[in-house]
């Protein structure tokens, strides 16, 4: 288990020195954070919906889409378990049943790494460049986390922490995989839930979630909620907290901020397992 615990602004306890670590959906946190930053500069839009399309950018962001996933379809994983290079956006959204959404756009939640590849694809044509460049501008750079990078080869994953043995292409996170440390991870966390990004009206729109179900069996959450392009759990045992989890070929991602902690703390951890519970539960567990 790799952590890292941010408050006051710095980093203050990270464990040990820490490689790389795939940061796997936490990456939609950072997606968010740069769509809204390009709305905020008035090149994209929140609540408008988008050429051809029913729903809106809010919508994409906060799983309301409808758009489907292909976390639940076999080829996916088949492909993946063989090797095989990433299929063209094109095919999967094809293979996928893109076209055909799930409810009315705002009518219903379904978690949708669909919808956040379209966010990419939003990000890209709005800031004139590929998703590492445009997230490094809009929000990576500015939140003071330079050395985070997506990665785009399997190369990309063998010097993080736990390597790469299975050759996992990353391209296969169809909106990109973000790698970076942990203390990294809590620092933009840490920066971006306390406003240093986006002025306050879209950082509120940001943690404004919308209740999605019960608790998980096997996740420690009692209350779990989802804004754009965040996790929340209003009663934790900690309080309210925002962020993310997310989870890839052998190893898990949790990073959340606590606002009602005095001072107020950002927790990040990352294992070598499957098992989301088991990241969370060490995110709630800072002292």
């Amino acid at each position: 288990m790799l952590t890292a615990t941010v408050e006051a602004g710095g980093v203050v306890d990270r464990g040990p020195l820490a490689p790389p670590v795939p940061w796997w959906s936490l990456t939609k946190t950072v997606l968010a954070a740069g769509a809204l930053a390009l709305v905020a500069r008035g090149r994209l839009a929140l609540d408008e919906p988008l050429r051809d399309r029913p729903f809106t950018l809010r919508h994409l962001l906060q799983h309301t889409s409808g758009l489907p996933d292909y976390s639940g379809l076999p080829a996916y994983h088949e492909a993946v378990a063989r090797g095989d290079e990433p299929w063209e956006d094109g095919l999967l959204l094809q293979r996928v049943g893109a076209g055909r959404l799930l409810f009315a756009p705002g009518e219903g939640w379904a978690y949708s790494n669909v919808g956040y590849l379209l966010v990419r694809r939003l990000i890209e044509a709005a800031a004139g460049a590929g998703i590492g460049a445009a997230l490094h501008a809009l929000a990576l750079d500015p939140l003071g986390v330079p050395g985070a990078r997506l990665g785009s080869e399997p190369a990309d994953l063998s010097t993080t922490a736990w390597g790469n043995a299975s050759g996992y292409h990353p391209g296969w996170v169809y909106h990109g995989l973000l790698v970076g440390t942990p203390a990294e991870a809590a620092l933009l966390f840490d920066r971006l839930l306390s406003g240093r990004l986006l002025p306050a009206v879209l950082t509120g729109a940001m943690r404004d979630c919308r209740p999605v179900g019960g608790p998980v069996a096997g996740r420690p959450w009692r209350s779990p909620a989802y804004g754009l392009g965040l996790m929340e759990d209003a009663a934790s045992p900690l309080g309210r907290c925002l962020g993310h989890s997310g989870a890839g070929p052998g190893s898990s991602a949790a990073a959340y901020h606590f606002p009602h902690l005095d001072p107020p703390r950002t927790v990040a951890a990352f294992a070598p397992v499957d098992d989301l519970g088991m990241v969370e539960r060490a995110v709630l567990a800072v002292p």
